[in-house]
């Protein structure tokens, strides 16, 4: 396999304890993270637990289901992964988020988060397999054991967000609810950004983010009236990270902005409210760019194209430094498997 390195310039983005010379990041493709026969799993959001291992939480639902790879909001759970290192291999755990009726319908999209000693993990569902009526929900706990508790900020269920029903606020015109969470803590907030396909004057829907914000890491919170991101550079499966005192996400360049639609964006904001297009740079690209041509000349392409889209970028922090990037992919070589996710390793070079 023809592994390959990705520089990003990251001159205006990212300085680790060096004030007078900015540092390049660079992405190093390691391989298959989550995967299981007969299942498509979609996303890994890693985090190091209390007993060392690294844990990932991903979607997953069964590749006989839906062949038209539809069973992402009709039949998903979210399963637990762990590995004794961060590079893999994964071992299957089992189920930490199960379907549990029609209102509770089909988590997916998970992101895993360790704040202020506590462990909080993030997906959406929705209702009968309508996506219209997406919604967030967050899960807390002490350990990763899947004792999983609802929110206390949110509905009974752990419901923490739903689209706004207050004109004034950027999403109200959502056609499809709220999606793709992503949480962080920052300048003492809890701040959620979400995705909202909203309305683009004059004509058609957009791809946006915007942010609700918490004083306390469980809730409630409170709908910003502004989105976070442009209207003319869409975007999708955002992951938020902070770095000295500027928030930063990483996402896929949806409608090719910067490069074809199968890399991925990096968004530099100073404040958490505002991802100006000006400051936003190509992340990483397809999966293609990394394993070569001939690695996926025999693949069969369950989404996307055969060049493999990468998407669901989670990062796994190690010592407050980004040390590893968890992509996601509709394109498999393995006969029997479904979708899967990828894991990188990301070095800094001055």
């Amino acid at each position: 396999m023809r592994l390959q390195h990705l520089t990003l310039l990251m001159l205006l983005f990212i300085c680790l304890g060096c004030k007078t010379q900015a540092q390049k990041m660079k992405f190093e493709y390691i391989g298959d993270a989550a995967q299981q026969k007969g299942m498509h799993v979609w996303g890994s959001s890693p985090v190091i637990g209390k007993d060392g291992k690294t844990h990932l939480f991903a979607a997953q639902w069964p590749t006989a289901t839906q062949p038209d790879f539809n069973g992402w909001y009709k039949d998903c759970e979210i399963g637990h992964y762990v590995s004794d290192k961060p590079e893999g291999p994964f071992e299957y755990v089992g189920v930490a988020v199960p379907d549990k009726d029609g209102l509770f319908n089909s988590p997916h999209n998970p992101t895993i988060s360790n704040l202020d000693g506590q462990y909080q993990l993030c997906f959406i569902v929705n209702e009968n397999s309508d996506l219209k009526t997406q919604r967030i929900v967050m899960y807390v706990a002490d350990d990763l054991n899947d004792t999983w508790r609802p929110a206390k900020g949110g509905e009974a269920d752990g419901t923490i967000l739903r689209q706004s029903q207050d004109p004034n606020v950027w999403n109200y015109t959502a056609r499809l609810g709220v999606s793709n969470p992503s949480l962080i803590k920052y300048k003492g907030k809890y701040l959620l950004y979400h995705k909202s396909v909203v309305r683009k004057e004059p004509k058609g829907y957009v791809y946006s983010y915007g942010v609700v914000v918490a004083d306390s890491v469980e809730g409630p919170y409170i709908h910003q009236p502004t989105r976070v991101t442009e209207e003319a550079m869409p975007l999708e499966d955002a992951f938020a990270f902070t770095m000295k005192d500027s928030v930063y996400m990483i996402s896929r360049d949806f409608r090719a902005s910067l490069g074809n639609s199968g890399g991925g964006l990096l968004w530099k904001s100073g404040d958490g409210f505002s991802f100006p297009a000006e400051k936003t740079v190509r992340a990483y690209e397809d999966l293609q760019h990394y394993v070569g041509e001939e690695y996926l000349k025999d693949a069969v392409a369950y989404r996307g194209k055969k060049d493999g889209h990468l998407e669901r970028a989670q990062m796994l922090f190690i010592d407050g430094k980004p040390a590893y990037l968890y992509l996601a992919t509709g394109v498999q070589v393995k006969p029997g498997f479904g979708s899967s996710s990828h894991v990188f390793k990301i070095r800094f070079e001055k």
